[in-house]
């Protein structure tokens, strides 16, 4: 079959589409932005990506009409922007408008729990998408999950840092809000077994793990897994706005994403049985069994997508890399630095395997320091980290930066900063004629940014300076 797979750079999409390879059928990936398209579909024959914007009807034209599946996988936590149901509203709506003209028998949705009558916001929205999205030229299947738990998800990593930083926790009264986790593996089960499955057509199904849990419940499971004593005491005077903050400042989420999230976690959510798992042959596994393979995937370092690399995770960068991967030359202040490299495969692993765990390779205390006035003034600073240990590709959260471009045959990595600052900035690592050319560029923005390139400087000289000779240092 093809088969179409929008969000593709999502956290689902991106787990998704090697499942549906190995089954044989070629998958159309829909980006908005090549540059974030993973690397190895390009030379995938049974791989096609195209570029389409939803909420762009006249982009939607590369999309080919004969798919015979298409997968929606379009979500948004963000609350960026004051029309966000209306933007969601409109991709459905651009969406159902084209492929009711194609040859597509079957679309698949991934949609949220919408039982309460007092849904979030969000929630409310991804029921508004479901109605949009029913149509009589197609059968739509919907399937609506509740608290996804993996390596990388969000309330995996949230619960992570909750509880491997915090001995004991003050915790607002939304942690006695019931769900039913569901791990990712098994999401991906209902999803990837569905297709061309006539019985489904036209149905929706919740899906949901076995056990009925709060998320004070969960966060105390997590810690006898790791092997933690914990204790939570819940208070009922904590307003949504501080309960915000409490996630924002102890965990690694945005405070936009963190405002999205307590307004979810308010509702309860409890999924209707019915007889999907048998029709599916998916026996979801315990929470605890997902806790425990989220950490086997962690601890081989084989996590294969996570939400910090999605856009929503800082909400600086927009989603169109072309406007950002050609470093602007004028009205900018630079730090160029360049040194010999002795040993090239050596050097380019270390700048591949730069931030993170492994830190700036000089000064990282001062780097540390930056990180917390960052978030002081309501930045991400260096709590995403990096998702794998010494791979990098566009799109993916590097602390408070964002990977724009990253070829090790190029021999050239790109940054983007997602800090808060008064203009905007990008760091190029770049091996030409056997030379590392390190490059900070700063674009200010008005009389503040002039004025903080020569606060800074001081520190820039030294910091770079001992960053590249790292960089190019030999072990032999």
């Amino acid at each position: 079959m093809k088969i179409l797979v929008t969000g593709s750079t999502g956290y689902i999409g991106k787990r998704l589409i090697p499942i549906l390879i190995n089954e044989g059928h070629h998958v159309v990936c829909a980006v908005r932005d090549k540059l974030r398209a993973d690397k190895t579909y390009i030379d995938d024959e049974n791989i096609t990506i195209i570029e389409a914007d939803f909420l762009k009807f006249e982009t939607l034209k590369n999309i080919p009409k004969d798919i015979d599946v298409a997968y929606y996988l379009i979500h948004s936590m963000s609350n960026a922007s004051r029309d966000f149901e209306s933007l969601e509203s409109k991709c459905a709506e651009n969406f159902k408008n084209y492929f009711e003209n194609s040859n597509v028998k079957q679309v698949i949705y991934l949609s949220g729990i919408t039982n309460e009558e007092n849904l979030s916001k969000h929630l409310q929205s991804r029921k508004n998408v479901e109605d949009i999205l029913k149509s009589e030229n197609y059968a739509l299947t919907v399937f609506k999950a509740g608290i996804i738990v993996g390596s990388g998800s969000s309330s995996f990593e949230i619960i992570r840092d909750l509880v491997e930083k915090l001995p004991v926790m003050i915790a607002p009264k939304w942690l006695n809000t019931k769900t039913q986790p569901l791990a990712v593996r098994d999401v991906l089960a209902f999803l990837s077994r569905a297709k061309d499955k006539k019985e489904l057509y036209n149905k929706s199904y919740d899906i949901f793990g076995p056990e009925i849990l709060t998320y004070k419940e969960m966060l105390l499971k997590f810690s006898k897994i790791r092997r933690l004593k914990r204790y939570i005491l819940t208070v009922p005077v904590m307003t949504p706005k501080l309960s915000s903050y409490w996630l924002y400042f102890v965990t690694s989420t945005s405070y936009k994403l963190a405002s999205s999230l307590v307004d979810s976690m308010g509702v309860q959510i409890i999924g209707k049985t019915s007889n999907i798992n048998t029709i599916l042959d998916v026996e979801p596994i315990s929470y605890k069994e997902a806790v425990e393979l989220a950490f086997e995937k962690i601890e081989q370092n084989s996590i294969v997508s996570s939400w910090k690399d999605s856009m929503i995770s800082s909400g600086r960068l927009k989603s169109n890399f072309h406007k950002y991967i050609n470093v602007p030359k004028y009205g900018c202040f630079k730090d160029y630095k360049e040194r010999k490299v002795v040993n090239e495969k050596l050097t380019i692993n270390r700048i591949w395997s730069i931030g993170g765990t492994t830190g700036w390779y000089y000064g990282n205390y001062l780097w540390k320091i930056r990180g917390y006035i960052d978030k002081l003034f309501g930045g991400i600073g260096l709590r995403r980290g990096r998702t794998h240990v010494s791979e990098l590709d566009a799109g993916d959260a590097l602390d408070f930066w964002r990977v724009i471009f990253s070829d090790k045959k190029e021999k050239k990595l790109l940054l983007y900063a997602e800090m808060k600052l008064p203009g905007e900035a990008w760091l190029e690592f770049k091996i030409e004629d056997n030379l590392l050319k390190q490059t900070a560029t700063f674009r200010p923005r008005g009389l503040w940014g002039r004025l903080y390139w020569y606060t800074v400087l001081p520190f820039h000289g030294f910091i770079f300076r001992g960053m590249i000779n790292k960089l190019v240092e030999s072990n032999t």
